[in-house]
């Protein structure tokens, strides 16, 4: 039997072969999940005794081209490889060279970074990766190893940083976690790194998607206090061409030193009113928002071999029935049963 399905769009929507919602919203950009397995356990994410899937319910590599390919046929433009963490996928170099052909106008990937080679960086940009970006919450080696949990090092990170733009890869991003009493008083540091490496240094709030579920409102270091930070040291002024789903808020320093700093805020100010993507998780389960309770099972689809026309009714679908927004902050908001690492970044 199919697995469950989303209630249908309207049927002039799906005669429009258009990923749109029912507020209005056009759906342009997929995030993909390759993989819910990660090297690291972090302390805002997962626990350490987190179990991760059996590898035979993850998709197959030809399964993930087929539902790509199918969500370009009906508007997707942009796409961003997640996961856990990518770079464990066994077939990652081969499928960014499948996804590579097809008509996107731009590839991205999540990483943290911690195995990032030249050589393989080069395979990925000759294949159709055009942008990396980092995930990294301090500078600081011993605190780094409390909260990723693992033997991974700043410095390799740092490493793998400048081997991705020295390979070809444009100005890398770097993401960091800002938490209240546990790396928030690093906040200048990377914006110093931002400007000392010509860097995209991008503050994210901390929400509520730990697996240990630990999250309070009050370990919220929001973006206003970022940004309030940054500037007792350097004015920033805003950039200018954002676009208006762009995640962050972007800004350059006003003494026009290199580098750039964006703000992401889902949880003190959500931009959830121009949001324009789609989820994917590892083991194919379309959610139309990161915060969603909703989810619908591609899989079974695929596994029968159905043909593109059915995965894209199946993906407009899911598009129509986006939600509004995620209403962090509301008395009745309930955090989503997945983490982050399940569903994809």
């Amino acid at each position: 039997m199919l697995g469950p399905s989303p209630p249908e769009a309207p049927a002039d929507f799906r005669r429009s072969q258009e990923l749109r919602d029912a507020h209005g919203r056009v759906i342009t950009d997929l995030r993909l999940s390759v993989t819910d397995r990660c090297n690291f356990r972090c302390t805002y994410c997962l626990e350490p005794g987190t179990k991760f899937l059996p590898r035979q319910e993850l998709l197959h590599r030809d399964e993930y081209l087929r539902l790509v390919q199918a969500a370009v046929g009906v508007g997707i433009r942009t796409l961003r490889l997640t996961g856990g963490e990518p770079t464990l996928y066994p077939e990652l170099d081969e499928l960014i060279k499948d996804l590579g052909q097809l008509e996107l106008d731009d590839m991205a990937m999540t990483t943290n970074g911690w195995s990032v080679t030249r050589d393989r960086s080069r395979r990925w940009l000759d294949a159709g990766l055009r942008r990396l970006t980092f995930s990294l919450d301090t500078l600081q080696e011993d605190r780094m190893q409390t909260i990723t949990r693992s033997r991974t090092t700043v410095r390799e990170v740092l490493d793998s940083i400048m081997t991705a733009r020295d390979s070809g890869f444009p100005r890398p991003k770097v993401n960091m976690v800002v938490m209240t009493d546990v790396n928030h008083d690093e906040v200048a540091d990377f914006a110093a790194l931002a400007r000392t490496h010509d860097l995209d240094v991008r503050f994210i709030e901390f929400m509520p998607l730990d697996s240990g579920r630990n999250w309070e409102a009050e370990n919220v270091f929001t973006m206003k206090q970022v940004q309030q930070t940054i500037e007792k040291r350097w004015p920033l002024k805003r950039s200018s061409g954002d676009a208006p789903h762009s995640t962050s808020t972007n800004w350059l320093f006003a003494d026009d030193a290199p580098g750039k700093v964006g703000f992401i805020s889902p949880v003190s100010s959500p931009f959830c009113g121009a949001c324009n993507r789609l989820r994917v998780t590892a083991e194919g389960k379309i959610r139309p928002c990161l915060f969603s309770h909703a989810e619908w099972d591609v899989r079974p689809l695929l596994r029968r071999g159905l043909d593109e026309s059915s995965l894209q009714e199946f993906l407009i679908d899911a598009a129509w029935n986006k939600p509004r927004g995620h209403d962090i902050g509301n008395a009745e908001f309930q955090p989503p049963e997945r983490t982050m690492s399940a569903i994809g970044g």
